[in-house]
């Protein structure tokens, strides 16, 4: 097991790897991108990468705090549905109203990659393998899904 300080390290250090092997990497628009802080220009939606001692894991999250406006973002992704899953290539999980894992109630739609860890380095070039072409999906998806969020903004 490791100290609390050191599994910090360790995952700043996967963060910080994953980001300079990403930082050439333009958007879908030709731009540069915080690839790990992505920003999607709306409140409260957010593109999260996520790696623990088990999993790894990639997701839009919706955490606005009236569950009937989350629930109006996550209607707005279902009819995106289609465009999203043909742009990632895959299907991925859909969750309305599920909790985070402290307690506040989120909406997600995620895929996950189960049996790697990020403190063991010898599983990074898996775990990168999994983010990047994920990541650079999503934001090939929001250049042209975005402006369906207009009106919710």
């Amino acid at each position: 097991m490791y100290t609390r300080e050191q599994a910090s390290k360790l995952r700043q250090a996967f963060w910080t790897a994953f980001g300079q092997y990403m930082a050439p990497v333009l958007s879908a628009e030709g731009m540069p991108t915080n690839w790990i802080n992505y920003k999607t220009g709306l409140k409260n939606v957010y593109f999260r990468m996520q790696a623990d001692k088990k999993q790894a894991s990639i997701s839009i999250e919706m955490t606005q705090p009236d569950p009937e406006i989350q629930q109006m973002f996550f209607e707005q992704f279902e009819a995106l549905k289609e465009l999203l899953h043909s742009t990632v290539e895959e299907e991925w999980t859909w969750d309305l109203h599920t909790a985070d894992e402290y307690g506040k109630v989120v909406s997600r739609i995620y895929t996950e990659l189960k049996g790697v860890s990020v403190f063991n380095q010898d599983d990074w070039p898996a775990l990168i393998s999994f983010f990047k072409p994920r990541i650079m999906a999503l934001d090939a998806f929001w250049s042209d899904a975005k402006y369906s969020f207009d009106e919710l903004r």
